[in-house]
């Protein structure tokens, strides 16, 4: 990958400290309302919200750097996505004794306003997706992501209102966080250890044989 259009990086610093802020908005929602209600998957999502602030911060910072400089922020990047992961395991085994279930409505009516957050965080990222390299392509899978993930939680939430009544399926999909926030992250770490080549080949350290 060559470096980026300079054209392009002014709209894209700008997307990604809208979608930074977003971000770190609705995280101080999410977690408050994750702790009050006991929700492993909620609390996981709002850990989620954070990490992706962190993730575009990181993009607005690095963007005028060098190719090489750039793919060890993305590489920096498929590590903070674990975090996420890390934290929605601390929860599940905290609870796995005891899996009370969370309250719905506030874990429904909570997700909902998640849907809308990242989606609007998806759209903004999604013309820039391949203009930044690993770092454009890591806010725009763990926005991807975390659509996919409040989608689950509200028909989890759906689930233990009206059949479940119990702890479990909040625990379980807390662990199909984990298992996102894995691929996501490998995904990113790919695209950052391709951009490492390139600058490599551009530099001439690169053996063609």
């Amino acid at each position: 990958m060559t470096d980026i259009d300079p054209a392009k990086a002014k709209p894209l610093r700008r997307t990604v400290l809208i979608v930074a802020l977003l971000n770190l908005g609705y995280f101080f929602i999410e977690a408050t309302v994750a702790w009050g209600i006991g929700s492993v998957s909620l609390f996981a999502d709002s850990v989620d919200f954070l990490e992706d602030t962190a993730v575009n911060l990181l993009i607005f910072i690095a963007l005028g750097w060098p190719l090489a400089h750039r793919a060890k922020a993305g590489k920096l990047m498929a590590g903070i996505i674990l975090v996420p992961a890390a934290a929605a395991l601390w929860q599940a085994v905290a609870k796995f004794s005891n899996p009370d279930a969370p309250d719905p409505l506030s874990l429904i009516l909570t997700a909902g306003g998640a849907v809308v957050v990242n989606s609007v965080c998806a759209y903004l990222l999604l013309r820039h997706r391949d203009h930044g390299g690993s770092m454009t392509k890591a806010a725009w899978l763990a926005a991807r992501n975390d659509v996919i993930v409040n989608v689950g939680i509200i028909a989890m939430g759906a689930l233990t209102l009206t059949v479940v009544r119990n702890g479990w399926p909040d625990l379980l999909l807390g662990l199909g966080i984990v298992a996102l926030n894995l691929h996501a992250a490998k995904e990113v770490w790919e695209v950052a250890e391709e951009e490492d080549l390139a600058a490599k080949a551009l530099a001439g350290e690169v053996d063609d044989d």
